[in-house]
C-alpha cells in the first residue's frame, strides 16, 4: 500500500512539473504572449551578442553589461550545442532540462533516510511562480549546480567544494554554499577548483576578470530594498533620473551615491554577523549545510544594491535543499520564499510599468516582496543560531554528542 501511495505521489509530481514547465516554454517560445515587457530579449539580443564575441575566444572586453564572471561563458556558449534550433529557442530548451535536472537530484534525495519529498515539490511550485523569467536567464543553471553540490555535500565534500566553485565562477554567489561546510577537504576542493578553472580561464581568453572594473559606476536598481528610499522620495520631489544603466534599470542622481554605499555596508555587516555565527556555532547535523546557505544568500540578496527577479530562483533552489532534510528548520523561510516569488512576477513582468514609475501600486509590490524577503532572512538567521550556537553562558562547555551525530556531520 505505502508503495503505491509512493508511486502515485511521484506521478502528481511529474504531471505538476510536465504541465508548468510545458506552459513556460509556451510563453519563452512566444506561443503566447505573457503579460508585461518581452522577458526574452535577454537571451534573443544580449546573449546572442555575448555568444558571437565569446567565440572568437575573448570576453566583451568593451560591453559593461558583461558583469559575470569568467565560467559565466559556458551557458551562454551552450545553444551551441543545439545547432538545429535557433539561438533563443535551444538556450530556453537547455533551461529546461537544467530544471529536471534539479527535479530528478532532489527527488532522488528525498527518498533517503532522514530526508523527504518535500524538497522535490518546493521546487516545482516555485520556479513557475517567477513566470517565464526563470527560463529567459542562466540563473537556473547556476542554482542546478548548487543543489548539486549541496545535495553531494554531506557525503562527496570534494565534489562539494569543486562544484562550489565552478559555480562561483558562474555567478559568484555559489561562494555562499561553504559557509555551513566544516570538513577541510570541501574547502581544499574549492580553493584548487577555483584556482584551476581561474587560470586556464586567464591563460586561454583575454578579459576574463574584466567584470571586476565593471561594476564600480552602477546606481541602485529599482527592485532593491535600497530603491524604496526613491520610490517614495519622487513623490516629494526628489530630482533624479530612472534609467537603463548597466543592463538594468536603476536609479541615478542625488543621494543614490549614499544609499548604494548603506547597501555595501550591510552586505559587509551580513558578512560579519555569518563570520559571529561560524566562530559561535558548535552543533553542526547534516541539515546545517545547506540551512546556513540558504541563510547566507538571503542575507546577501537582501543587501544588495540589485534584487532582480531570477535572484528568486536561488533561493527557491537553496529551500527546496533545506526542506528535503526532515530535520530542518527552514520550513517557514521557504515558505515566504515561495511567497516573494509570486510577488515577484506581480511586479516583474506584470506590473514593472507602476514599479518604474514609482505609482501607489508599484510601490506597494515593492514593499510588500521585499518584506517578504527580509523577514525570510531574519527568521532564517534566527533560527540557524538557535539551532547551531549554543546560549552564551554555556559556550565555554564544548556540547555533548553522541557517536551517531559525530558520524552525520556534513561537509
Amino acid at each position: 500500500m505505502e508503495t503505491k501511495g509512493a508511486g502515485r505521489s511521484l506521478a502528481w509530481l511529474l504531471t505538476t512539473w510536465a504541465v508548468t514547465r510545458a506552459l513556460l516554454l509556451l510563453f519563452v517560445f512566444r506561443v503566447f504572449a505573457f503579460p508585461g515587457p518581452d522577458v526574452t530579449s535577454d537571451v534573443s539580443v544580449i546573449y546572442r551578442g555575448w555568444y558571437e564575441v565569446l567565440r572568437q575566444g575573448t570576453f566583451p572586453l568593451d560591453d559593461v553589461t558583461w558583469q559575470y564572471p569568467p565560467a559565466a561563458a559556458l551557458p551562454v556558449l551552450s545553444p551551441g550545442v543545439l545547432p538545429f534550433l535557433s539561438y533563443a529557442h535551444a538556450f530556453f530548451v537547455l533551461a529546461c532540462l537544467a530544471d529536471a535536472v534539479v527535479l530528478a537530484l532532489l527527488r532522488y534525495a528525498g527518498g533517503r533516510p532522514g530526508r523527504s519529498p518535500r524538497g522535490a515539490w518546493v521546487w516545482v511550485a516555485g520556479v513557475p511562480l517567477l513566470g517565464p523569467t526563470v527560463y529567459a536567464r542562466y540563473d537556473l543553471m547556476v542554482t542546478a549546480v548548487a543543489v548539486a553540490a549541496l545535495l553531494a555535500g554531506t557525503r562527496h565534500p570534494r565534489v562539494m567544494g569543486a562544484l562550489t566553485a565552478f559555480g562561483a565562477l558562474l555567478k559568484v554567489w555559489p561562494a555562499l554554499l561553504l559557509v555551513g561546510a566544516v570538513r577541510r577537504r570541501a574547502w581544499a576542493s574549492a580553493v584548487v577548483t577555483a584556482a584551476g578553472l581561474a587560470l586556464l580561464f586567464s591563460v586561454s581568453m583575454p578579459g576574463a576578470f574584466a567584470f571586476l572594473t565593471f561594476q564600480r559606476d552602477r546606481g541602485t536598481e529599482v527592485e532593491s530594498l535600497g530603491a524604496l528610499v526613491f520610490h517614495v522620495a519622487r513623490h516629494f520631489g526628489w530630482r533624479g533620473e530612472v534609467l537603463l544603466n548597466y543592463g538594468s534599470i536603476e536609479f541615478l542622481g542625488p543621494h543614490v551615491d549614499q544609499v548604494s554605499t548603506a547597501a555595501l555596508a550591510l552586505t559587509g555587516a551580513a558578512f560579519g554577523w555569518l563570520l559571529l555565527w561560524r566562530l559561535r556555532a558548535t552543533r553542526f547535523a547534516p541539515h546545517t549545510l545547506p540551512d546556513a546557505a540558504l541563510t547566507a544568500v538571503l542575507l546577501f540578496t537582501v543587501t544588495s544594491r540589485v534584487i532582480s527577479p531570477q535572484y528568486l530562483v536561488w533561493l527557491i533552489g537553496l529551500a527546496a535543499v533545506c526542506v528535503s532534510y526532515r530535520a530542518s528548520r527552514m520550513g517557514p523561510a521557504a515558505l515566504l520564499c515561495l511567497l516573494a516569488s509570486f510577488v515577484t512576477v506581480l511586479e516583474f513582468p506584470l506590473g514593472f510599468s507602476h514599479v518604474v514609475t514609482s505609482d501607489w501600486y508599484g510601490v506597494t509590490l515593492l514593499v510588500v516582496r521585499n518584506g517578504l524577503l527580509v523577514a525570510a532572512t531574519v527568521m532564517a538567521a534566527r533560527r540557524l543560531w538557535r539551532a547551531t550556537a549554543p546560549p552564551r553562558a554555556t559556550a565555554p562547555f564544548p556540547p555533548r554528542t553522541t557517536h551517531a551525530q559525530e558520524t552525520s556531520v556534513p561537509s
